[in-house]
């Protein structure tokens, strides 16, 4: 699978994963391309220095409120570092809240920036990675009501930071957002007792360990759902959660998480990979039924390509189900990497520009889970719209899509 350039920003994720039927590789050759191609040598300024570099503004009614949680699971140790003992998780809680309460939150610690640069070997001064502007408040009084939740998992070694847009997206059209940051497997993220963990997984991960790791993954978010949904919370918001309203959506190994879970756990009810390649769970890869969308890039999602996985995942997914794809979409397109580029003046220029690639992202899984966990008619998912040229529905058969429209197979 290939990860095109997409400036300085592409750089923070240096191979951190190409990940197609091949390999899911970390701190590979890939690091020395992208590098050499995307060095902060050639990349361009910050558009405005003084404004620095800004999320997009949510398109949903809802302020956006924000917690933080601290998950230990004390029936498993730690597969990367053992003698770190139980698996640990940090949870960022997105809750749609009343406005004009709160202060608003910061994008990533500065040290945690400084980490995250680091194990890319990316000599850019964390601040402007750090002081990017949020539409988050801390300490927001949580809004009245209950909302389906979504859970979040990033990709392979980037933290869930890099979901923000997309959290705060979600959670501004009414949906309680959790966005996972799995202990280890990316370098950047704080965890109490501990500060900030290195990505021990960073180069562990390849064509004979990414199935082990997804369904490793796969714990940790059913774990989470335990935690959030059980008779004794540890999030004091939890009664916002409609705990029959469950949706899940991941990055690259987060995508394949995301399936891997919904294969074992009946709970979620609908599911997006955003470029991830798909595991076989066996005779659960069906997902029973449950809807289930694939976006991913066109050059290396689509029928036939690199990544075998996609075309093995559509045959077998026996629901709803959707096969999008994006022209001109990176890896990292799906992301706060690529409206974060534009601003830096790094898009590719022959590729899709970050502020589209992140309208694309945020507008059809939004429209997703509106019609999955909230029965919404949304004729975005029926097929090709002119309003979105970039995005291309791919279907094996015709009967691949015969009886199913968004309204059909719902949960």
């Amino acid at each position: 699978m290939t990860v095109r350039s997409r400036g300085a920003l592409a750089v923070l994720l240096a191979g951190a994963v190409a990940a197609g039927a091949i390999t899911l590789s970390a701190c590979s050759s890939e690091d020395s391309t992208l590098a050499s191609s995307s060095s902060p040598s050639h990349a361009a300024a910050p558009q405005d220095q003084k404004e620095g570099l800004a999320l997009p503004a949510p398109t949903g009614k809802y302020a956006v409120g924000r917690d933080s949680l601290h998950l230990v699971d004390k029936g498993r140790r730690d597969p990367w570092v053992p003698k770190a003992g139980d698996r640990e998780l940090m949870v960022s809680m997105y809750y749609p809240a009343q406005k004009v309460t709160g202060k608003t939150a910061p994008y990533m610690g500065t040290k945690g920036a400084q980490a995250f640069l680091k194990q890319m070997e990316l000599e850019i001064p964390a601040k402007v990675l750090s002081s990017t502007r949020t539409h988050t408040y801390t300490d927001a009084k949580p809004t009245s009501g209950k909302f389906p939740l979504v859970v979040l998992s990033p990709g392979f070694k980037t933290p869930g930071t890099t979901l923000t847009s997309l959290a705060e997206d979600l959670t501004s059209r009414g949906y309680v957002v959790a966005v996972v940051d799995h202990a280890y497997e990316a370098a950047g993220v704080a965890f109490p007792g501990k500060g900030i963990l290195p990505c021990a997984a960073c180069g562990k991960v390849g064509p004979t360990t990414f199935q082990p790791a997804a369904e490793g993954r796969a714990k940790d978010l059913s774990f989470t759902l335990d935690q959030l949904l059980g008779s004794v919370s540890p999030w004091k918001y939890a009664d916002m959660v409609d705990k029959k309203k469950i949706g899940m959506a991941g990055h690259s190994l987060g995508g394949a998480s995301t399936a891997a879970t919904m294969a074992q756990d009946p709970r979620v009810r609908a599911g997006v990979n955003l470029d991830g390649p798909f595991i076989d769970s066996g005779s659960n890869s069906g997902l029973s039924g449950r809807p289930f969308l694939m976006l991913g890039t066109k050059a290396d999602h689509s029928p036939g390509s690199e990544d075998k996985t996609w075309d093995d995942a559509w045959k077998k997914l026996d629901g709803w189900k959707r096969w999008a794809t994006v022209t001109g979409a990176d890896h990292f397109a799906f992301t706060d990497l690529a409206p974060l580029a534009g601003q830096l003046g790094a898009d590719d220029p022959k590729g899709l520009p970050g502020k589209r690639a992140a309208e694309i992202t945020r507008d059809y899984v939004g429209a997703f889970f509106d019609a999955q966990l909230r029965r919404k008619d949304e004729p975005l998912l029926d097929g090709p719209a002119k309003a979105n040229p970039e995005v291309t529905f791919q279907y094996s058969t015709a009967r691949d899509i015969k009886g199913n429209s968004s309204t059909s197979s719902r949960p």
